[in-house]
């Protein structure tokens, strides 16, 4: 695996795996002798040990630290699942085709899924998910501190935005909330001031106090660029603001 991932990209790797396996299934509704059947699995084992190696150790590679245990459940859910759903379609169709046709079909649309190389690329390499800590962590005057274990917590961040650049920033803006959201927010936007048509306030809402702290760690490293091109489109720092939630007495 090793001398074909230094030759050709992941993509290229991962779709001769998918149409190997896809052949040798196809292949397998018509072969009945024992000696030509079991060089023939053989490889497709190795074409499925390939793909799925690979798929298993980019799921890994591009989640971030904070998020990987969760990112792993959800890919053997899905994973494990297919397979249960799998077995009980396949067998279905077996039982009113007969197995050579399902082993056909199935390897016919195991090949058929390589398209999706024009739609979700695999990457070659993985970005760089180490910790960015840019943000300076919230002042807390001593009369709050009472109230920090209330919720939700409401984050605004003031951009003064050069006039000719307002549309690179509307943008860049964007692709930002979702960072926003992926980092803990439940709530996100972006809004224009009507006095002054430089100025746009962002806000973002957090479940609690702790959970807004960790967002402060879990920006990458791969979310610099993005930053970058955001702060190339302001005049001067954000003007950020926290605020927590107001609980009256009787509540």
């Amino acid at each position: 695996m090793q001398s074909a991932r230094s030759r050709w990209s992941t993509e290229i790797v991962v779709s001769a795996g998918v149409v190997i396996l896809g052949v040798v299934i196809t292949a397998a509704g018509g072969l009945h002798r024992l000696l030509i059947l079991a060089p023939v699995m053989l490889i497709g084992g190795a074409a499925w040990i390939t793909f799925i190696s690979l798929v298993n150790a980019l799921v890994q590679n591009l989640a971030p630290d904070w998020v990987r245990a969760r990112v792993l459940a959800i890919f053997i859910l899905v994973y494990q699942g297919s397979f249960a759903l799998g077995s009980a379609a396949w067998g279905a169709i077996a039982q009113r085709a007969g197995i050579r046709y399902a082993l056909i079909y199935a390897g016919v649309g195991t090949i058929a899924t390589t398209v999706l190389v024009f739609f979700a690329r695999l990457p070659d390499s993985t970005v760089d998910l180490s910790p960015w800590n840019h943000w300076r962590m919230p002042v807390v005057v001593k009369e709050v501190e009472v109230d920090l274990h209330h919720g939700p917590v409401l984050v605004t961040v003031m951009y003064s935005v050069i006039p000719e650049r307002v549309e690179e920033f509307v943008d860049a803006i964007d692709e930002y909330g979702r960072i926003r959201r992926r980092d803990g927010a439940y709530r996100w936007g972006i809004y224009r001031d009507t006095e002054a048509a430089d100025r746009y306030l962002e806000i973002f809402l957090v479940n609690s106090w702790p959970e807004h702290l960790r967002q402060h760690e879990r920006q990458t490293q791969a979310d610099r660029e993005l930053g970058k091109r955001l702060n190339s489109c302001v005049v001067a720092e954000p003007e950020v603001r926290h605020l927590i939630y107001a609980y009256s007495k009787e509540t």
